[in-house]
């Protein structure tokens, strides 16, 4: 089945909808293992990092108590009152065990070195610099330990070597004592790589790398450990000394952390993947049937294609005369939903109840057998509004694949367009005649109101005297009523107002200036409103007025403007008087508007929601005797332009939105002094 070139076909609801459920099922599944696997990893980066603390915590609770069991062993050192030989015998048998400690020193209590002894593993630290040029360190951690009475540390400090080397170093002083009275102190060096580097051979050392660091960071020394991933774990413990403390730094090299850390992570994944596989299962299983229905719908949509492209009514019925399918085209032919004629049966809504008795007796004969003829028969249906129109039917049976009659198939053709064309025929040779004599109606006019201008005078002359002798006489007053007086204020008045129209009517036809005054916009809407209303209730039309506020006056004649305003009402009212048209509004409003320069305008639109003009008829539109009624003369449309174009204004139209024309016209603003 091939498709018409250059239209696309949609998908149904349907496919969208399935295509859509699925594509946020796919989704669902992606994010839950997504989440599966970041929660894995989060999980596993948790763990390290809580192993990692715990071993520093550790590492630290190690260098603490290795700076304890040295701070034993020099009070050891002077146990039993040593002479300076035997105490540097002692501290140099210290030193051999403790290659963290690089210098013991003895001192006096005003700190001046009694003896001290240089670690055997290096050359002595401060051979280059001089012990002189660190005494402040020692003074310091003295102080504090004397302070403390017990032992403290100085902060740590940088010795350099001669080779450009050096060593990060840190004092411990340990206060003395004799018989309650102060005996000097003992002064150890510790070199913090050494300390590093003496800690315990366990995996939490062998594994990571430590440092001690400043508080900002800066390493003051490391132990390094092989680096096995490129994942780097990192924790900061504090170690805490009298005086003084240290930043232990512990940096563990890792690889990336396990995709699957427990068993419960696995089998949730191990699900998820059957789920995907049944769900790709699935998909080619609706695949197959979303081709098979596309198919199917493709097909359908072919055949209502063409049922609904054509411009004659379709109609099927059963054996026993229910309906059983109608094609929009009879819908609208009718006026009845497709929900309102399906399986209804005689008598059918469209028949008009003056010829139901004849239609039931034709359906009868229908239904019992006998075909009607092949060119068909003519009748008249009635449409929901109460509207009659002819038909042409042509029916023959439905037959079913199986060659049995299942019902009849009705084809309808609407005539009325060709009984009004034979209708239009008729009238031609009146039409000829009547255009003939719209060439003097200029003449009329101005004969008009010349005859007319008299006895209109006269009437207002008689009204203005009546009022004159009221308003002298009280008893005339009583005797004549209230009412009187009033009904000649209106005589008087319509009176003025005819004469206007017709003055204004004679210096028209005779290209005459007339008189322009400044009117506000409201005041020649209220004027013509009675006269719009009357027929808009007779067409059931909703009419609307819309004036923005603080327009100001517009300098016209304000007859001529209220005749040109009334003329598109009446028309725009006309051109919804059509049975399909349900929205019938008339809006007719007022704005300012900015023209070139200065120059300022005030626009006046009246909108419908009508058919519309036809481009055949726009070319023709303003042109004298031209019409589209039936009754017309063509000069409405033409003088209303001519009236505006002698206020200096200009008359155009253009589509409106969603349906119907709207005219617009403008005229100058009054100036302001």
């Amino acid at each position: 089945m091939s498709t018409e070139p250059g239209l696309e076909q949609e998908r149904p609801p349907s496919t969208l909808h399935r295509r859509t459920l699925w594509s946020v099922l796919l989704l669902l599944l992606a994010a839950m293992l997504a989440m599966l696997v970041w929660l894995a990893g989060v999980y596993e980066t948790a763990q390290v990092q809580g192993r990692l603390e715990r071993d520093a915590e550790q590492t630290v609770g190690d260098v603490q108590a290795a700076f304890t069991r040295n701070v034993q062993s020099l009070q050891a050192l002077q146990y039993s009152d040593p002479t300076p030989n035997s105490w540097n015998i002692d501290a140099a048998a210290m030193l051999r065990e403790h290659r963290e400690l690089v210098r013991v020193e003895w001192r006096d209590n005003v700190l001046q070195v009694k003896t001290q002894v240089d670690s055997p593993f290096r050359m002595p630290v401060f051979d280059h610099i001089g012990r002189a040029n660190a005494q402040s360190e020692v003074f310091l951690a003295c102080t504090t330990a004397r302070r403390f009475s017990g032992p403290a540390y100085s902060s740590s400090y940088f010795v350099p070597f001669a080779d450009g080397l050096g060593v990060q170093v840190l004092e411990l002083c340990l206060p003395l004592q004799s018989a309650g009275q102060p005996a000097g102190y003992l002064v150890a060096t510790y070199a913090l790589q050494e300390v590093l580097d003496a800690l315990p051979e366990h995996p939490t050392v062998r594994n990571n790398e430590i440092a001690f660091t400043e508080g900002d960071g800066t390493r003051l020394a490391m132990r390094r450990s092989k680096r096995s991933g490129s994942h780097v774990f990192t924790t900061q413990q504090l170690v805490d000394l009298p005086g003084t403390s240290l930043v232990l730094r512990m940096d563990s090299w890792r690889g990336s952390p396990d995709l699957f850390p427990n068993v419960l992570t696995a089998l949730v994944t191990a699900m998820s993947i059957a789920l995907v596989s049944v769900l790709v299962l699935l998909a080619k299983d609706m695949r197959r049937r979303f081709k098979a229905e596309h198919d199917l719908a493709d097909a359908l949509a072919f055949r209502k294609a063409m049922e609904d492209s054509l411009v004659t009514g379709l109609r099927a019925r059963d054996l026993q005369g229910r309906i059983t399918y109608v094609n929009p085209a009879f819908c609208q032919m009718v006026g009845f939903p497709e929900e309102e004629l399906l399986g209804h049966s005689i008598p059918a809504p469209y028949w008009p109840p003056e010829f139901v008795d004849e239609y039931q007796q034709r359906q009868m004969i229908r239904l019992a057998g006998n075909s009607p003829p092949r060119e068909g028969y003519e009748s008249v249906f009635m449409r929901k509004d109460g509207s009659r129109f002819p038909v042409l039917i042509i029916e023959a049976p439905l037959i079913n694949a199986q060659g049995v009659q299942t019902g009849w198939m009705s084809a309808f053709l609407d005539i009325s367009e060709q009984r009004r064309v034979e209708a239009l025929s008729r009238t031609s040779q009146e039409r000829l005649q009547a255009t003939a004599r719209l060439a003097t109606v200029g003449e009329m006019a101005s004969l008009l109101s010349h005859e007319l201008n008299q006895p209109l005078a006269a009437i207002s002359s008689y009204a203005t005297g009546s009022l004159n002798l009221l308003a002298d006489g009280p008893d005339a007053a009583k005797e004549f009523g209230v009412d009187l007086t009033l009904a000649m204020q209106r005589i008087a008045e319509q009176a003025e107002r005819a004469g206007k129209v017709i003055k204004s009517v004679h210096d028209f036809v005779r290209r005459r200036d007339t008189l322009r005054e400044a009117v506000a916009p409201q005041e020649l809407l209220e004027a013509i409103l009675p006269l719009i209303n009357l027929q808009a209730r007779q067409l059931a039309v909703v009419v609307q007025t819309e004036v923005a506020p603080d327009v100001p006056c517009v300098v016209c004649d304000r007859t001529m403007v209220e005749q040109v305003l009334l003329n598109l009402a009446r028309n725009a009212m006309q051109s919804m008087d059509q049975p399909h048209f349900l929205e019938r509004v008339l809006r007719i409003s007022v704005r300012r508007v900015h023209g070139e320069g200065r120059k300022q305008w005030l626009e006046f639109s009246v909108a419908d929601m009508g058919g519309g003009i036809t481009p055949d008829v726009q070319l023709q539109l303003f042109n004298p005797f031209f019409t589209t009624k039936a009754e017309g003369m063509g000069l409405g449309l033409s003088l209303c332009r001519t009236v505006v174009e002698q206020h200096g204004g200009a008359l155009v139209f253009k589509p409106n939105v969603p349906q119907g024309t709207v005219f617009v016209f403008t005229l100058p603003i009054r100036a302001v002094a």
